[in-house]
């Protein structure tokens, strides 16, 4: 089947067309909504400002697909293989894509918010300016992307791997990062204010003026990190090994360092929980 009779039979009211192969296919632009394509080959298909509301998408093959500024809301993604597909600006607004394959893809200035993305693989993956608000990316795969920018409040990133990130100037304001392993990860100026990084492994990463006010950072391995001019105001560090950290002229107003590994750490210039400065 070709594209010129699907949508003779979408038009007619048929959405049910699995299995299909139109790999390389030109359907941008189109409202293909509530359309069923499971386990299509759609490999350099391009779906560019088409509208697929509420398709079902799960296990189809759109490794480098076009995808920018296509409308994907609450599509089921599950599973599918999305390889460096270009998705800048689509809208995945509750979106299902767990367990899919989306590494070296593009997700620049697209909105994620409310987005299913547990355990899927991320790796390589450009997200910088993209919304990911409140999305779930629990045991996914987010090694080497780029998140510069990115906007995750309230997302959840139980367990999941950032090594090497970057999150520059992201906002993880009340994320959830419980057990999640962000060593060597670049979070210069990211704001974690009340995040929950509670038994995350943290060693290497770059801290540098980031926003930790409030934040819970206890049981955390932090070897080596650069907390340099960071702010780490009421925030728990209790029980965490802080081995060789740099926290010159860090705030740590209030914060609980109950217990907490400062050996070789250097802390000249640091604002200590008492509001007296280090020397």
């Amino acid at each position: 089947m070709d594209v010129s009779e699907l949508l003779v039979l979408y038009a007619q009211g048929e959405r049910d067309f699995r299995g299909l192969d139109l790999s390389g296919a030109n359907m941008a632009n189109l409202d293909l909504s509530e359309i069923n394509l499971r386990s299509s080959d759609l490999r350099e298909t391009n779906f560019s400002g088409t509208r697929l509301k509420g398709a079902n998408l799960r296990e189809v093959k759109l490794s480098g697909a076009k995808l920018h500024g296509t409308d994907l809301w609450e599509v089921n993604l599950i599973g599918a293989d999305l390889y460096q597909a270009n998705l800048t600006e689509a809208r995945l607004n509750a979106s299902n894509m767990s367990r899919s394959n989306v590494e070296l893809a593009n997700f620049e200035r697209a909105d994620l918010s409310l987005a299913l993305v547990n355990e899927a693989k991320l790796s390589g993956s450009n997200l910088t300016g993209t919304k990911l608000r409140d999305a779930n990316l629990s045991r996914a795969n987010l090694t080497e992307a780029n998140l510069t920018r990115a906007s995750m409040e309230g997302a959840n990133l139980t367990l999941t791997i950032l090594t090497r990130s970057v999150l520059e100037e992201a906002t993880l304001i009340g994320a959830t990062l419980n057990g999640a392993n962000l060593s060597g990860a670049n979070l210069k100026a990211a704001d974690l204010s009340r995040a929950n990084m509670g038994g995350s492994n943290l060693a290497g990463a770059d801290f540098r003026g980031a926003r930790l006010r409030g934040a819970n950072i206890s049981w955390t391995t932090l070897r080596g990190v650069n907390l340099h001019r960071a702010s780490l105001y009421r925030a728990n560090l209790g029980w965490s090994n802080l081995t060789g950290a740099d926290l010159t002229e860090a705030i740590l107003i209030d914060a609980n360092l109950y217990r907490v590994n400062l050996r070789d750490a250097k802390l000249a210039g640091a604002i200590m929980p008492d509001g007296n400065a280090y020397e």
